[in-house]
């Protein structure tokens, strides 16, 4: 008797598939395209000055809003952008993820988009910005955790940056 497994043909696939150096490119690529939508928002609709006071501080650029370092918000912003669109197609790519629902695939890609915008929030906005300005000791600090009604416009932000980063990641993956 043959006690043989076998494997449905698309768990196989997901599993034996590789990244290659221009998926990395992909979402580097989304990342940086995501963070401009994003940065617009905290430019022009979130309250100042969270990108070209807030973010320049927490990299130990001394701005405020009487002399605000829009140049160096700016670039660490998209800098954030890149790094977590690398940090995306790692998670969109792991196997458990894949085996689920792929990436590449639209329905896959706003799926992913809108858990990686909310995951960002909670991990970056709620958690981890607070805790970064408080230990720099940078005076207008939110609260730990950070969950209030602003974090609601970071909500959005990060949703309006994670969504384009897995539309591209998915469409120039297939």
């Amino acid at each position: 008797m043959n006690t043989t497994t076998l494997q449905h043909p698309t768990e196989t696939q997901a599993t034996d598939r590789t990244i290659a150096p221009w998926d990395w490119m992909r979402g580097a690529l989304g990342g940086f395209i995501g963070s401009m939508g994003f940065g617009l928002l905290m430019a022009f609709v979130m309250p100042p000055p969270l990108l070209e006071v807030v973010i320049p501080n927490m990299y130990g650029i001394p701005a405020t809003p009487d002399a605000p370092a829009h140049m160096a918000g700016w670039f660490f912003h998209q800098f954030h952008g890149v790094m977590l669109g690398l940090a995306y197609v790692a998670y969109a790519e792991l196997p458990a993820i894949r085996n689920w629902l792929d990436a590449r695939t639209l329905t896959g890609a706003l799926t992913h988009g809108v858990i990686w915008g909310v995951v960002t929030t909670l991990i970056l906005a709620v958690l981890v910005m607070p805790l970064w300005l408080q230990a720099i000791g940078f005076g207008m600090a939110p609260p730990f955790p950070n969950l209030g009604v602003g974090t609601i416009m970071s909500l959005v932000g990060h949703l309006m940056y994670a969504l384009p980063l897995a539309v591209i990641y998915a469409l120039y993956r297939s």
